[in-house]
Order: structure tokens, then sequence, then C-alpha cells
């Protein structure tokens, strides 16, 4: 009787201790610390070495946040631009030393700051839920705004996460992504671990239950499923060129979250390991080094040959090609039979040939 008796107070207490740390998490993950702008005068200064003026803009998103951002562009532009995306708990001057490497090879650079971050709206971040749409946002206002011949884009840490999430909504050229964490699922066993000072085992075994009811709490208390980010699901199948780049130093997303992401697409996915480098280290551990893959990448994937940068505005187009018979079919699917609405689609497909981006694009939008 007194080993039953014991058994359950110690379930129950197990029981009270995850549910505790599962509120703790959750709210960890929808408070990080929002940083204001400090550093303006120097990112003009910046700008300016390059005759650039730093210009304020914003877009509205999908829910109605209110974001904002710096946009620059380089009086000698090579008619390419590139998006930043910063980590958590920053804002867009944590990406303006990236801003000026764009801006010396003559790439327009657009620094936004992610919701509930710097000087955008909304409420809390969703690590890439929502934000997949806020970055397809800032490339139509680029597209319309300066129109590139190719936009590419770049994040670390958070950025990175949300850059490679945007795969599949986005026509990208080339993007590159530092220290990307391989699901929202994987960094919370990891970030279980580091608040007890252990490993991932930790999160993934004896507290498991604790990362799934912090899942829960996200959906019950923001109606968000942090879950669903998951950027090694969303690189599966693309053929966006991805260059990932992770310190084997990190001790904050380990670089095996990268591996797990090259995994899911090795043919178009390229995987820079750094030695010595920490979290988002590999531009201080090996600068030239980082400055000259980066830009070769890039380059790579616009200016030779003519046909490269062809393929650039072919994949726009076809893109908005397709988003704009989307539309047409899901009004006919409204008002039209089910025969009508197989012959549509079969139309449709006649109309877009397959082409490389991506492999499974979604042409009839969930």
């Amino acid at each position: 009787m007194r080993a039953c008796r014991f058994l359950m107070r110690c379930l129950i207490t197990y029981a009270t201790c995850c549910a505790a740390l599962a509120i703790f998490l959750g709210e960890l993950a929808f408070r990080p610390q929002r940083r204001p702008l400090s550093h303006r005068v120097m990112a003009q200064a910046t700008a300016a070495r390059f005759g650039a003026t730093l210009q304020d803009v914003s877009v509205t998103a999908s829910d109605g946040a209110r974001l904002q951002g710096w946009f620059a562009r380089p009086a000698k532009s090579n008619g390419d631009a590139v998006i930043l995306l910063h980590g958590v708990a920053d804002n867009r001057e944590g990406m303006v030393g990236f801003a000026e490497l764009f801006l010396s090879h003559g790439y327009s650079v657009l620094l936004p700051d992610s919701r509930a971050h710097g000087l955008s709206g909304g409420n809390f971040p969703t690590y890439g839920v929502k934000e997949a749409g806020d970055v397809r946002a800032w490339y139509g206002w680029l597209e319309g705004r300066d129109r590139p011949n190719c936009i590419f884009g770049m994040g670390e840490s958070m950025g990175a996460a949300i850059v490679l999430q945007t795969i599949k909504t986005t026509p990208f050229g080339a993007l590159v992504a530092e220290s990307p964490f391989a699901s929202f699922r994987q960094i919370a066993y990891i970030r279980v671990g580091q608040v007890f000072h252990a490993g991932s085992w930790l999160g993934r075994t004896v507290l498991r239950p604790a990362v799934e009811l912090a899942l829960i709490y996200g959906r019950v208390t923001r109606g968000v499923n942090l879950a669903a980010a998951s950027p090694e699901e969303s690189v599966a199948g693309s053929r966006v060129p991805i260059l990932l780049i992770h310190g084997l130093a990190d001790d904050n997303i380990p670089p095996q979250q990268s591996e797990m992401i090259r995994a899911r697409n090795p043919a178009d996915i390229t995987l820079w390991e750094v030695p010595d480098a920490g979290h988002c280290g590999a531009s201080t551990a090996a600068p030239a080094e980082f400055n000259a893959r980066v830009i070769a990448w890039f380059n790579m994937h616009r200016t030779t040959p003519t046909a490269t940068r062809a393929r650039c505005r072919l994949v726009t187009q076809r893109f908005r090609r397709s988003r704009f018979l989307n539309r047409r079919f899901d009004a006919r699917n409204s008002r039209t039979s089910s025969t009508q609405c197989c012959r549509c689609v079969s139309r449709r497909r006649r109309l877009i040939p397959a082409f490389s981006f991506p492999a499974q694009f979604p042409f009839v939008p969930a």
C-alpha cells in the first residue's frame, strides 16, 4: 500500500512539473526580448559608402500586422537583390554587416524586422509558420519596387529557419542559411536540455511530455501550431539551390540540425561546416572564406550565362501565372461541376509545363 501511495505521489509530482515546465517553455517561445533600433546612423553611413540611401519601408502581413524594414540600392547595382533575415531577439541591425557585403558587390538589400521584433507589429513570433507569408509579402514588395532580375534570401538562426520555410511559396533564385534548426520540435528538445544543462536526450525522453504539452499550450493560448515550423520538411523535393552554413562549435543549435536538413535534399543543398565557429559565427571564424563562399554562391546563380538570368525571370513569371490560374480555378470551382473542375485542372497543367522550381509546387492551394 505504501509503495502504491509513493508511486502515485511521484506520478502526480512528475505530471505537475511537466505541466509547469510546458507553460514556462511556451511563454519563453512566445515572449522573446524585443530589441529596439539604436544604430540607424551607423547603418545610414554604411549604405552611403556605396552611394545608397537607407529607406524606411513597410508591408502589411496577411493577418494585418505592419512589418517594418530598411531598403538600400547601391549606385553601381548589378540588378539583383537579397532579403536578409535576422535571428530571434534581434532586429534588422543585426544584418547590417551582411548588407555591407552585398552592397559592395552591387546587390540591393532588404532588411526587415521579423514580426514581434524591432519595430514590426505582431504579438508574438511563430518561427516560420506566419513568417513565411511575411517574407512572401516582402518579396512582392521588392519585386514591384526595385524589379530585380533575381531575388535571393539569406538568414541566420531563426531567420535561416524562416527563409528555408519559404521555398514552396516564394521563388527565390538561391538561399543561404546559417545555423538553422531542423524543426521547432527538434529545437524544443534541445532547449529543454539546455535549461537543465543536459543534452537533447533529456527532452526526447524524460521531459518529452513537457515538450508536447508546450506545443499544445501554444495552440490553445495563441492558436499557432509551432510543430508545423519545420525547415527539413520544407526543403524536401525543392530545386532551389541552398547553401547551409553551420559552426562545428555551435552549442546553441548543434550542427546536426543542418545535417538533418541536408539529408532531406542532398542533391540541391550544400553544407559547409566551419571548424571552431560558434552560433552564427562563421563570418568571424573564417571571414575571408565566408565572404567568398556566400558571394560566389549567389553569383553562380545569377550572371553566367544569360540563360540563368532568363530562368530567374521565367520562374517568377510562371509563379505569378500559376497564382492567377489558381484564383481562376477557385472561382470556377465554386460554380461548376466536379467534371468541369477536373477539365480545368487538366487544361491548366498543360498551360504550365513542368519547371525546375520547385519539384512539388502546390498548384491548387490548400
